[in-house]
């Protein structure tokens, strides 16, 4: 009944009532039902036999799936994102919201989204002949629910993991001193920072308000790779999400024999791999909500018609993979980055909000096309929602500080009273950020 809304991740049926696109094929034992019959008595040679009556076996419904999505937080940020595009010509927009304590997903934004109603008509159909195969692929690319099936070089929103796995490891500490003279050298490799001039001299904390690449390769090289990998393994980056949809993708990363101090150097700042935006906030989520791995999911309850409880879909927590003071930290440098530093656009007055902007180029570099994003959480001190926007090559301004930022303060704006998130401080934005 509502058109686009969320149309990538419900999905729709074939003529065969069977499950092809998103939650319709994940849940399709219980949503299908039985078709009824209708037997008739035919005599050995299959002819109908006159007067001899008909039996039925009537058709059972399917049955009711709750979801956890809500109706009203997915069209705010459908619009948000539609917004995004319309100002900023970008390509694409993806925003998830979830609930980081049990990894409840609150609303997943594929922009643009296309008609429930109509999914075999390309959306800006022109009119123009093509092909069967080329339509057909055409139909994939549009259905394709990039949140999940997509990968990107996720930049400096990255630094969290790096910055969790440093602390957790004890390699640094905030008030550790670094130096940013507007690059790094590794090997033969001369690695530039954001700010070409350098942010000179930094402690730790702050090398994470300024978004200092130098900063964050100087402690990816502390930690090294074999404690990096391993970290790595230990936050769930290396196998899927688990997440109650088809089409995952996995992280695209090099193999440990393959990394070396220059490939090292760039994951420490989030570039040389690739993660999809539901694995990197899900990671997240684990590492600000003390350190338990959530499993990101829609599916709550399944119900028959009448609204009687037949199961309980069960989500618990996964395994500890941080401690609970490294998760402390975390978040406390988050707030920092938010209300003094390069998040600076995402703050809302009144309200704790941690989060981390990036700015990544995508591959080949001679293109010149970026993804800009922003993750950000409330309450910083116990987060209960988390947002993360992707913008697709926006034109123009294209840092995620000043593109993606905005959009989650608008969404957080609107959604955080309707979910019952009280204002509880002022939040002062007027500090320069890095």
């Amino acid at each position: 009944p509502y058109g686009t809304l969320a149309s990538k991740v419900l999905g729709f049926t074939g003529a065969d009532n069977q499950g092809i696109l998103g939650l319709e094929v994940k849940y399709d034992e219980y949503l299908q039902g039985t078709n009824g019959k209708i037997l008739t008595l035919t005599d050995a040679r299959g002819i109908e036999i006159e007067n001899a009556g008909e039996s039925r076996l009537e058709p059972v419904n399917g049955y009711d799936l709750c979801l956890s999505l809500d109706r009203n937080i997915q069209m705010y940020c459908e619009q948000a994102a539609k917004k995004v595009c319309t100002k900023k010509s970008a390509d694409s927009v993806s925003v998830i919201v979830m609930n980081p304590q049990n990894g409840e997903l609150m609303a997943m934004v594929n922009y643009p989204e296309f008609d429930l109603n109509d999914p075999f008509t390309l959306v800006g159909d022109t009119g123009e002949s093509v092909s069967a195969e080329e339509k057909q692929n055409l139909l994939n690319k549009m259905w394709r629910n990039q949140c999940i099936s997509d990968t990107y070089e996720p930049g400096s929103t990255f630094k969290i993991i790096t910055a969790a796995a440093a602390l957790e490891e004890g390699v640094v500490n905030l008030d550790d001193a670094f130096f940013c003279p507007g690059y790094k050298i590794v090997e033969d490799r001369r690695i530039r920072c954001a700010r070409t001039t350098g942010h000179g001299a930094e402690t730790f904390e702050t090398g994470i308000m300024n978004s200092c690449n130098p900063v964050f390769i100087t402690v990816g090289l502390r930690l090294g790779i074999d404690a990096y990998y391993r970290y790595f393994q230990q936050f769930g980056l290396l196998k899927k999400t688990g997440i109650d949809l088809p089409g995952e993708a996995g992280t695209i990363m090099h193999k440990k024999e393959n990394m070396g101090l220059v490939e090292l150097a760039t994951v420490s700042f989030g570039q040389s791999f690739q993660v999809t935006p539901v694995q990197l906030a899900a990671t997240v989520s684990s590492l600000i909500n003390g350190g338990r791995r959530v499993t990101p999911h829609f599916g709550i309850q399944v119900r028959d018609r009448d609204g009687a409880l037949l199961k309980v879909l069960e989500y618990p927590l996964g395994e500890r993979i941080l401690s609970e003071e490294t998760s402390e930290t975390v978040r406390g440098i988050l707030k920092e980055v938010v209300s003094a530093g390069s998040g600076k656009n995402a703050a809302i007055e009144g309200y704790s909000i941690g989060g981390k902007t990036a700015t990544s180029e995508t591959i080949p570099r001679s293109a010149h096309r970026y993804i800009s994003s922003f993750l950000g959480f409330t309450p910083a001190e116990n987060p209960t929602v988390l947002g993360i926007c992707v913008i697709h090559n926006p034109q123009g301004v294209y840092y995620g500080g000043t593109v993606a930022a905005p959009v989650i303060r608008d969404i957080f704006a609107n959604i955080l009273p309707y979910l019952g998130v009280e204002r509880t401080e002022t939040v002062s934005t007027e500090t320069e950020a890095g």
